[in-house]
């Protein structure tokens, strides 16, 4: 009976040796190609059609990063199901005393192609860019850095920044305060949402 039982148990233990590897073997292997991250205002946009009203656009503070997604081996669907970005902006505090404020916001991509060139990008309505300026327009001249993490499937593949060293954004500072007063948007949640459509990564609805 022991020897019998001796017997199923190695079998086990094979069979489990055996899965892990094929499911090592099977393991996709996924990589980003990412860009340093720009920065730059951008005028609200004017749409004609139904009732007109006059308005004087102000500028949002758009940040965005070019990624090109490798998986290996590649399915057959050519997308990665699932890119996950995480952006850290830097800015200047409005109050000149105070330290600069970390302004953070976590984006979640679906249905990415491989193998192309798409854009992923955060916002700064007016009214922040009002709020760290104090002037409708300029809003770029606030940012000191902004850097940017990219997860495939939830694990990190890379990160960039336009300033400082990579991983800044996680160095303990008195001189850096993170704030969630001053939100950064998705594209999704700006009047530029249906803009430049296949430029951009699409964006993961909000679960309703």
């Amino acid at each position: 009976m022991k020897t019998l039982f001796r017997s199923a148990l190695a079998a086990t233990f094979c069979f489990s040796l055996a899965a892990a590897s094929i499911g090592t073997a099977n393991a996709q292997a996924a990589k980003a190609e990412i860009e340093k991250p720009s920065f730059d205002d951008l005028p609200s946009p004017e749409f004609s059609g139904g009732k007109q009203k006059s308005f004087k656009p102000k500028d949002w503070l758009e940040m965005e990063s070019k990624v090109k997604v490798q998986m290996r081996p590649e399915p057959e669907s050519k997308t990665c199901e699932r890119l996950t970005v995480k952006w850290y902006v830097l800015v200047k505090n409005p109050e000149r005393n105070g330290p600069m404020l970390l302004l953070t916001r976590t984006v979640e991509h679906v249905n990415v192609p491989l193998e192309e060139d798409v854009y992923c990008s955060t916002y700064l309505s007016p009214g922040s860019v009002k709020r760290l300026t104090g002037s409708d327009k300029g809003g770029k001249n606030a940012v000191e850095a902004v850097g940017i993490e990219v997860l495939i499937n939830g694990e990190k593949v890379g990160e960039e920044t336009t300033k400082f060293k990579n991983g800044w954004w996680n160095s303990p500072s008195n001189k850096i305060s993170r704030s969630d007063s001053v939100p950064l948007m998705t594209k999704a949640e700006t009047p530029f949402a249906n803009m430049w459509w296949d430029r951009y990564a699409e964006v993961k609805p909000d679960a309703r």
